[in-house]
Parts: C-alpha cells; structure tokens; sequence
C-alpha cells in the first residue's frame, strides 16, 4: 500500500472515531440537559400546587377545578387515594391515561419509556396533619424532545458524512502534494539506475515543507557526495594505472633486453637485473601503500587502546635513527602524554610523516608533543626544502608528488600522506601543514585524548 493510500485511510478512520465520540457526546449532552430541564419544570409545578390549600383537604382532592389550573399538553395529573383508585385526574392521552395507578408514600421520580417515547413522572404523596392522605401523579411525555433529538442526529449525520468527505478529497490532495517530492525523488533514482549518470533534485521551497527540503538536500549531498566519490575513483584507477605502467613498462623493457642479447653482456645483464629488482621493489611498495589506503577507507580499521605517546615518539625516533642515520629529536614538556587510539596506526603515522621529512631534508628533524585541554599535540618539523605555495592544497591528493623527479628519486609513491591524513581523520583528528619554499616544512597532528 503506498503512502498516500495510508495517510488517507489513517486519517479518515481517526476522523470518523473522533466524529463518533463527538455525535455520542452531544446527543447524550442533549437529552441530560433537557431532562434536567424538564424535570425542574415538573418540581416547580408540584411546589406551586402544594402550596395550595386544597391539596391538604380530603374533601377537596376530587374537585376538578384544583388539577385544572395546572395542566398542560402532552401530559397526565391525578390523585391516587390509599385505595389505589383516582380520584381526580386531568389528562387526554391514551397512552398516559393507561397507565396504572399507584399509591405510595414515598417521593419518587424518573423516566419510563412508552413505545420508544421518553415519559418523565413525578409521584408526591399528599399529607394532612402527618397522616398521608392521597399521591398525586404527574406524567410528561418528552414529545419535543424526542423531536428535536430526531433533527439532531439527522443534523450530526450530515455534518459527519459532509465532513468525511472533505476530508477524503482534502487528505487526498494534500498527500499528492505531499509526496509528489517523494515520487519525484524516486523518478530520478530510477533514472540514475537506468542511466547510470547522477543527477540532483530540483528543489522547490515554496511548494514544499521544511522536511521534505531537508530530505531533498541530504539528497542531493549524497549524490554530490558519490558524484565526488566516483571521481575520485576514476582518478584513482587512473592515477594508479599511470603509476604500475611505468614500473611494468621498465620490467619488460630490461626483460625483453634480456631475452633478446643481453645474456652473453654481462655489463647489460647486471643493469637489467638491478633495474628490474629496484622496479619489482618500487611496483611491491606501491602495491602495499594501496592495499593499505583501501583498507583504511574501512571504519572499524581501528584498534583502540590506551598508550604512552612519548614512549612511542622515542622508539620510533631510534628506530628511523639506526636505519637512516638521522638525528631526530622529540621534545615534550611531560614525561608521560597518554592517549586513546591504535597504537600501531599511530606508529604508522609518525613513520610516514618522518619518513617524508627525511627524504626531503638532511638537517635534524624535531618532534615536538603537548597537551593542552583534552588535545594531543604532535608536530614534525624539518628544515628542508619544503613545498611551494601553490602545490599545498594538493598535498593530500592521492599520487601527488611536489616534485615528480626527485620523489621518484627518493622512492615516493605519493601515497603517504593520504594515509596519514586518513588515521588522522578515524582517530577524530585534525591535520596540519606549515611549510616555506626552501626553509622546511611542520606538519602538526591534533588529536582527542579521549580519557
């Protein structure tokens, strides 16, 4: 069942259920009023004829001057002696006349119904010096309002059917408007689908509810979201194509030199063989950068514990020391910098970070860490021969490289810092570039302490 069919057949039920507790609650509201009306009509007429002096004579009950005074259409007055016979009696309908008279000496009062007619009585016993002396009886058939509860309920019955329909041609439209964006969004998915080109949803704020435009925008970021996405697939693949093609172009070239004279060189067979096994070594890094950058599009890529950050510095520090012969310093105002992360992506981001400034200078690399308000602070600093203005919004970029002959020189993928800038981004971080054509380069990582 579609959305509108529902909101429709939802809105017509609530509204026939309200209409329902609405049609019982006036037409109850009705009757109780005009019976309390009435029934104060019958007190005030019993009160009037009791304050007349014959009612307490005997002799007087049978006078059929004393009930005609106060007689009226539509209803019953007589008097019942302690015999059970009337004595006196004012009244013209059938109905009322038939019925059977009774002696009590009790007040009492209520309603009867006579062949589904409403009749309200009244039966007040008749006293002479404390000795009770007669009843007498009042009927009332509720003629108008049983008249006017007919033209009442004709009344709610049209008023409900009238409503229901203006409600079902108004719930109808409004849905159609409501969910003609719907639809419309759902008309470009398909053509998406079908045509395989992404496309966005053009948006119209005066016809449309602030939801359905927040819908239609989040919308229309996800399709700018993939469109971006793709394209930097596409980039991607093809930066990747360009960057395996020259390795494999070189592997072939000194394999087919080879196979074709080089056997017998061996000054040829030794360029080849070291050509080929720098490029196997180069294609082998390249590959693992980019087996390493998808699975760090991955969310749950991380291990999360808690470490010493400058325990990590120190060793990593000595590590790229012994293997590079570099001095590289780490400066710390605490003994102890805890943080909450992956360690070994953390270890992983300082290599590449240090890896990328030994490659790029010769002089001595800092490390500077701190904490301030719940941030871990971690800058790199070199003095090498940093990296233009106009290159830095690049730099992030998958495969950039700020100098394409000597990164190929230094061995370069131009990989790193696109991981870098990834464990910085799962871990909730922030990172930063600082460099000066030809004076060095900080790049500084502020990340969450997380205690």
């Amino acid at each position: 069942m579609t959305l509108r069919r529902r909101f429709t057949f939802f809105t017509i039920f609530w509204l026939i259920f309200i209409l329902i507790l609405f049609n019982i609650f006036v037409y109850l509201f009705v009757i109780k009023i005009t019976i309390r009306s009435e029934d104060q009509l019958l007190t005030n007429k019993v009160n009037i004829l009791l304050e007349d002096k014959r009612i307490n004579e005997p002799a007087q009950l049978s006078n059929s001057d004393l009930l005609k005074d106060y007689y009226n259409v539509s209803e019953l007055m007589r008097i019942v002696n302690f015999d059970g016979k009337v004595v006196n009696s004012q009244g013209s309908d059938p109905q009322l006349l038939a019925l059977k008279p009774e002696f009590t000496v009790q007040h009492d009062t209520g309603m009867i119904f006579i062949e589904g007619k409403r009749v309200l009585y009244m039966k007040v016993p008749l006293f002479k010096e404390n000795r009770v002396i007669g009843t007498l009886e009042i009927y009332r058939k509720l003629t108008l309002l049983d008249s006017y509860l007919q033209v009442l309920v004709i009344a709610l019955t049209i008023t409900s059917i009238g409503a229901i329909l203006f409600a079902i041609f108004g719930t109808y439209w409004f849905t159609s408007r409501l969910t003609s964006p719907i639809q419309h969004m759902v008309q470009t998915m398909r053509e998406i689908d079908r045509s395989g080109k992404l496309r966005q949803i053009e948006l119209h704020q005066r016809d449309q509810s602030a939801e359905l435009l927040q819908l239609a925008r989040a919308f229309n970021q996800m399709i700018n979201r993939l469109d971006r996405t793709f394209e930097r697939q596409k980039q991607f693949v093809a930066d990747a194509s360009h960057e395996l093609k020259t390795p494999l172009t070189v592997i072939s070239s000194y394999a087919g030199m080879l196979k074709r004279w080089g056997r017998d060189d061996e000054n040829v067979r030794d360029e080849a063989i070291e050509a080929i096994s720098n490029e196997a070594q180069r294609l082998q890094n390249l590959t693992k950068s980019m087996l390493m950058l998808a699975q760090a599009e991955q969310e749950d890529w991380l291990k999360v514990e808690s470490f010493d950050l400058v325990q990590l510095a120190d060793e990593t520090a000595d590590m790229l020391h012994m293997t590079f012969q570099r001095m590289i310093r780490v400066h710390t105002g605490k003994q102890d910098v805890r943080l909450n992360g992956d360690k070994d992506k953390i270890r992983q981001l300082l290599v590449i970070l240090l890896d990328n400034a030994i490659k790029y200078s010769k002089e001595a690399i800092d490390i500077t860490l701190s904490v301030s308000k719940g941030v871990v602070r971690m800058s790199v600093a070199d003095k090498g021969i940093g990296i233009p203005d106009d290159e830095m919004p690049f730099l992030f970029e998958r495969f950039f490289r700020v100098d394409g002959a000597r990164s190929r020189s230094t061995g370069g993928s131009g990989l790193g810092l696109s991981i870098a800038q990834r464990i910085v981004e799962l871990h909730e971080g922030q990172i930063d570039v600082f460099s000066k054509h030809g004076k060095g380069t900080t790049i500084t990582v502020a990340l969450p302490q997380k205690k």
